[in-house]
């Protein structure tokens, strides 16, 4: 989810500024410099502060290049020297530091390509050699053994050089070089070689060879997909150390509670179980020596077990017995006070655990001891590594079971565990990570347990589909890495309705368009695609709003099938400029379509669908006027045709930002972040944020039905509610509260009728068991069974004298909804 979208600061003191150049002012700059500096300080993690030190330089690099001039925040070229196709090194926020991701050090790979090319250590002479016959021959077998890896859009750059060439497309090389040459000197351009091809090429080049599949190494079936690559989790793995707390633990069964027992029953045979130290009273020479004994031991134990520290403290029952029996061998008999305090602790020791030795004071220590002798989840860990390091490292993990069966015979004898052991959680959940299957199976496993985590794995998939339109197998899977890699790089922070960079916009893609024939095969797999995706994340997070990076990725196989389905954004409420581009106003009219007419969502939110479906088909004509052969060509009077549509399209776009903000309640113009936020949710509920689109348009219905999407939504809607009675801070978890209670009258207004009144009478028993979920939610149900019934909202959202109300996520002077007292 977009991460300035989920803020909702305070609002006592509204900016007096456009909220971007908030957003953008070096203060905010110089706050995360401060906080990255802190934990480069006095984290206790070495590589926590590596990695934090890095961000205090990057945020240096901000603050330095906005303050000359270097680095515009808010536009596509954020960096005055580098064009836009350039990968730019982004911090949180969306800032720019300056810097690209594909310059700094040469890589080892590169310094090992110049060693075999004979020329400099240069990224120059390195760009140079792979522009000669030897240096295309390298690229050459790159592309047809498919043993590289390209993790940012440039390095895909030479090997389009070279594919160009061989296709025989000179002129078009040649231009994309003179488009790369004057950053040869600071970008990477190659990729990376690796020692295997991937595990689903390799077993599609061996069904094309009619070569048998290698036991033992099964390969992914079509369209899986991966968290994390079987390296990601070996890595993670065995970069497992001991937790303290749990050592400590391990030390204090193990160690110091036998001890104590033993102390315990030394002194138990001087004194009795009353523990009572009688005046006068001198032991025996062999008790004595005994307890010489158990006070030098003490001492090599303390030694070599230093993890707890309870046992040192003087006024524990174990330091009251250890200092009287230090006396007593030293030949001191205890003073009156000290006795007194023996009686105490071996009492109290007795009391609570029982005598050493009976039923009760045995079946605590044998659980004890047990827990103790529990092997160490990070020696697991690292045999669970182990066991990894055999498979194709750069892929996923087809079958994760053999890998966390328990401790076999063998590995015992070579590392110690007991045979048998389990593999705890913890480490399960790391390699099942890496497990590759169908994105579906992951969801259902819980493997993906969330809408965002889901919308990591999309690419993998989108890809895969977006280059299925190039003819050649090399050039396919080049370009699917090269969408995987662009994938990965950060948004900027952008103003004034700017749009992120996109694939097609990089030189390497473009010079190579021609070879991208889409057919009505690929159009219809992506479409199929699209559906697939967005059906699993409706059917299985309908309380969740789609995350911006699934709805990119969506928009991207939509615009591959040609479907003229419009996909909207969350935007950031801190950035908000008060105007919403054409595709806003094009979804509210899909929605119309479906949802006007009096249903329960148009009623219920109050909105004019008939109004606005004219509104919106006022602002279609701009792209006919401005296509070729559109109505804008038509006799003499074209360029007046397409003035006069371009605006209506603006007058259109205009007055849907008027409507959103007298929805919210605002006036247009600079406002607060809350008070932008409260004009967004106003365009989110006109749109239905994407539900409509996904529905008309692409075709999804979810497989359980529309009455359970709404039932699960209404869990989401009390699991929201619940947590913010709970936490400080409760006004995100309100907000997302909100966004899942419309989604929830989204699959209501699908119903069928019968259906609908089932799920409307169920839903008032389900909150009523969470009692603190039925007293907040009582107006909001209330005003939901007011609207099913026939009946509507007053202008200021309620209804039934303010016993019933609309609920609605963004506010400006406190939620209805919120707990209280106000913390």
């Amino acid at each position: 989810m977009n991460t300035h979208a989920g803020q909702q600061p305070p609002t006592s003191t509204p900016p007096t500024v456009p909220a971007a150049l908030l957003a953008a002012s070096p203060g905010y700059a110089r706050r995360q410099l401060a906080r990255a500096f802190v934990t480069a300080l006095g984290h206790p993690d070495p590589a926590t502060r590596q990695r934090a030190g890095e961000r205090a330089r990057g945020w240096r690099d901000v603050l330095v290049g906005t303050a000359s001039g270097t680095l515009r925040t808010g536009s596509r070229t954020p960096v005055a020297e580098l064009p836009a196709w350039v990968t730019p090194d982004v911090l949180h926020g969306g800032f720019a530091t300056g810097s690209a991701r594909a310059g700094g050090p040469l890589r080892e790979f590169e310094r090992e390509a110049a060693h075999h090319a004979g020329v400099p250590a240069e990224r120059a002479a390195l760009f140079a050699h792979h522009l000669t016959e030897p240096g295309l021959a390298d690229l050459w077998e790159l592309l047809d053994s498919g043993r590289y890896e390209v993790s940012l859009p440039e390095e895909a750059a030479l090997l389009t050089v070279a594919w160009l060439v061989r296709a025989g497309e000179t002129d078009a090389a040649v231009e994309l070089v003179d488009v790369l040459r004057p950053f040869a000197d600071r970008l990477r351009f190659l990729p990376r070689p690796t020692e295997r091809r991937s595990a689903r090429r390799q077993a599609r080049r061996d069904a094309e060879r009619g070569a048998e599949r290698p036991t033992g190494l099964p390969v992914p079936e079509a369209g899986a997909v991966h968290r994390s690559t079987v390296e990601q989790a070996r890595t993670a793995l065995a970069a497992r150390g001991p937790k303290r707390a749990v050592e400590e633990q391990r030390e204090a069964l193990g160690v110091w509670r036998p001890f104590a027992d033993e102390l315990l029953s030394h002194w138990l045979e001087f004194t009795g179980p009353e523990g009572i130290v009688r005046p006068g009273a001198a032991p025996e020479e062999a008790w004595l020596t005994r307890g010489r004994a158990l006070l030098d031991r003490y001492e090599r134990l303390l030694a070599a077990h230093p993890l707890t520290g309870r046992h040192r403290k003087p006024g524990s029952n174990e330091g009251i017995l250890r200092g009287a029996l230090a006396e007593l061998v030293s030949g001191r008999a205890p003073d009156a006070r000290r006795a007194g305090l023996v009686r105490i602790a071996i009492t109290g020791m007795v009391r609570k655990r029982g005598l050493p030795g009976s039923a009760r004071h045995t079946a605590l220590r044998e659980g004890q001891a047990a827990q103790a002798a529990l092997p160490a989840h990070h020696a697991v860990a690292h045999l669970v590594a182990e066991r990894l390091a055999g498979l194709p490292q750069e892929s996923g993990l087809v079958d994760a079971a053999p890998f966390v069966v328990p401790v076999t015979a063998a590995e015992e004898g070579r590392t110690g565990l007991p045979e048998g052991a389990d593999v705890p959680p913890s480490v399960r959940r790391v390699v099942d990570g890496a497990r590759s299957a169908p994105l579906g199976v992951l969801v259902a496993s819980g493997v993906v347990p969330s809408a965002e985590a889901m919308a990591e794995l999309v690419p993998q998939l989108v890809a895969a589909e977006r280059a299925a339109v190039y003819r050649d197998p090399a050039l396919r899977v080049l370009m699917a890495a090269n969408y995987r890699a662009f994938r990965n790089r950060r948004s900027l922070l952008l103003v004034d309705l700017a749009r992120q960079v996109a694939p097609e916009e990089l030189p390497w893609v473009r010079a190579v368009r021609g070879y991208a024939d889409g057919d009505a095969t690929t159009r219809g797999s992506a479409v199929a695609a699209a559906r697939t995706l967005a059906e699993t994340a409706v059917e299985h997070f309908p309380g969740t709003l789609l995350p911006n990076p699934l709805v990119r990725e969506l928009g991207a196989l939509l615009g591959t099938s040609g479907l003229d389905a419009p996909l909207t954004e969350e935007l950031a409420a801190d950035i908000f400029m008060g105007r919403f581009s054409g595709k806003f106003l094009a979804s509210a009219g899909i929605a119309a379509e479906l949802l006007g007419g009096g249903s329960l969502y148009e009623r219920y939110y109050g909105i004019d669908y008939a109004e606005l479906s004219a509104l919106a088909a006022r602002a279609a004509p701009t792209d006919r006027a401005d296509r070729p052969g559109g109505a804008g060509e038509a006799g003499g009077s074209g360029g007046t045709g397409r003035r006069r549509a371009r605006g209506d399209h603006r007058d259109a776009l205009a007055e849907f930002a008027l409507l959103c903000h007298a929805r919210a309640g605002r006036t247009p113009g600079h406002d607060s972040v809350a008070g932008n936020g409260m004009v967004i949710e106003q365009a989110q509920i006109l749109t239905t944020h994407n539900l409509a689109t996904l529905v008309r348009r692409v075709g999804i219905a979810p497989e359980p039905g529309w009455a359970e999407a709404a039932r699960r939504c209404f869990g989401t809607v009390c699991r929201l509610t619940e947590r913010a009675g709970r936490g400080p801070y409760p006004l995100a978890g309100l907000k997302d509260a909100a966004y899942a209670w419309r989604q929830m009258l989204f699959h209501l207004s699908l119903c069928e009728r019968s259906a609908r009144a089932e799920v409307l009478a169920w839903l008032p028993a389900e909150a009523a068991r969470r009692p603190l979920v039925a007293s907040r939610l009582a107006p909001a149900l209330l005003g939901l069974r007011h609207v099913a019934e026939g009946g509507l909202f007053d202008a200021d959202g309620t209804a039934r004298s303010g016993r019933a109300r609309r609920l609605t996520g963004w506010s400006v002077a406190g939620h209805w909804l919120r707990p209280a007292p106000w913390k």
